[in-house]
């Protein structure tokens, strides 16, 4: 079915990029409803992958941002990913930035977003979540879905009271996450990344660490805990991260989310848009990211790779410079689900 997807971009790549991200994740939701995945998707690759104490089908995820609400897990995970990570989460549903706010430069393989958490809200993502582990929980045949949970702060909250609705989305997603992602990366949030540096992060990773401890002993589990950072910054600052999430005792490290910069893609349609830049642009700078982050961290704390991933040999690539696993996204949407398996299939071989 290789030849499915280049005419369905095609298709897509012809209407609003918000409107073609719904259809799709609509259309890929109807095709596991109708049990299609296999002659659509083909058979996931199957090659576990142990990291934070968790087992992954394979070693390839989904990054956050593409199933904000976790309407379409189900769907999403029959396309092969090992693993799924759903939010941006935030505490109160939020509208995000007004619209049009995605835009594609399909001559660098990138997309612009200024989405700004536009989410359902907490109690929307959990009662979706909470739906998939009961099936999972009365079928034993059902697949062991592995499940990431983003947790944001709103709009409206000040910066200096981030660390309290980061709080409230960790108790109400800790149950029910295979780990959680603390999202202090994303440009399109006003003073968001100041949390990255210095006694904020530490007043942050201080706050969730507490918590962590207190939930793991109410709901006799533990849920490792991953920050996601900006590829934005310079190799001093990342070795000032590294030293928080060591002292902290982190338990993953996501590098990266989008970028500000617009140098590759200067002078090319849609490219003065503001927004986080994803897709191949961003693909050398988020791999250089993780060199650092290796470097710092010494195999202590595992980095999970994320940023202009096209190719399994970009795959590859994330991997010899220190990271455990993927996730892919931007890449999906131009590459399609083959790009999954090919991912997927080069790290089995690589291990």
């Amino acid at each position: 079915m290789s030849f499915i997807y280049p005419l369905m971009r095609r298709f897509f790549f012809s209407m609003d990029a918000e409107k073609a991200h719904s259809i799709g994740l609509k259309a890929v939701q109807t095709v596991h409803q109708f049990k299609l995945s296999r002659l659509f998707f083909g058979q996931p690759v199957h090659a576990p992958k142990k990291v934070m104490g968790i087992v992954f089908p394979n070693a390839v995820g989904l990054a956050a941002g593409l199933d904000k609400n976790g309407d379409y897990i189900r769907g999403l995970s029959s396309v092969g990913f090992g693993f799924i990570e759903i939010g941006t989460i935030t505490p109160q549903a939020q509208p995000g930035n007004p619209k049009p706010r995605l835009f594609r430069i399909p001559e660098a393989g990138a997309i612009i977003n200024r989405m700004g958490f536009n989410n359902k809200g907490v109690e929307h993502l959990t009662e979706q979540v909470r739906q998939i582990r009961q099936n999972q929980n009365r079928d034993v045949q059902s697949d062991n879905i592995i499940i990431g949970i983003n947790i944001g702060k709103n709009l409206k909250t000040p910066v200096e009271n981030a660390a309290d609705d980061y709080k409230l989305c960790l108790q109400k997603v800790y149950s029910l996450a295979d780990y959680i992602t603390i999202n202090i990366s994303s440009p399109n949030t006003p003073g968001l990344r100041t949390l990255q540096f210095g006694d904020e992060l530490k007043h942050l990773l201080e706050v969730l660490k507490e918590e962590q401890k207190v939930l793991s002993e109410q709901w006799n589990k533990y849920v490792p805990l991953a920050v996601k950072i900006a590829p934005d910054m310079s190799d001093e600052d990342i070795c000032l991260i590294t030293q928080l999430l060591l002292e902290k005792e982190v338990d993953a490290v996501i590098a990266t989310n989008t970028t500000i910069s617009r140098d590759a893609v200067k002078g090319l349609n849609n490219a003065e848009e503001q927004g986080g830049l994803s897709g191949v642009p961003v693909n050398q700078q988020s791999t250089h990211v993780v060199s650092v982050l290796a470097e710092q961290l010494q195999g202590k704390i595992p980095i999970i790779a994320a940023g202009g991933i096209f190719s399994a040999q970009d795959a590859l690539a994330k991997i010899s410079a220190g990271a455990e696993l993927v996730q892919i996204y931007t890449g999906f949407i131009y590459q399609g689900h083959e790009l999954i398996h090919d991912c997927a299939e080069a790290l089995a071989n690589n291990d």
